[in-house]
């Protein structure tokens, strides 16, 4: 995993603001509504994060 404290979006979302952001850390993953940015963020641990990412593959 590589590690990050900023905020970013898939490429893929293009201009969107239907998406979410992450920010990847030692202990894990972030992840906040890109539209709602005030409402806070949820944090995953390491293994949950890498899991959902494997899922997605």
């Amino acid at each position: 995993m590589k590690s990050s404290i900023e905020w970013h979006k898939s490429s893929y979302s293009g201009s969107s603001s239907n998406c979410v952001e992450t920010r990847e850390h030692a202990a894990g993953a972030d992840v906040r509504d890109t539209r709602n940015r005030e409402a806070g963020h949820l944090t995953f641990p390491s293994s949950e994060w890498l899991a959902a990412l494997a899922a997605e593959k």
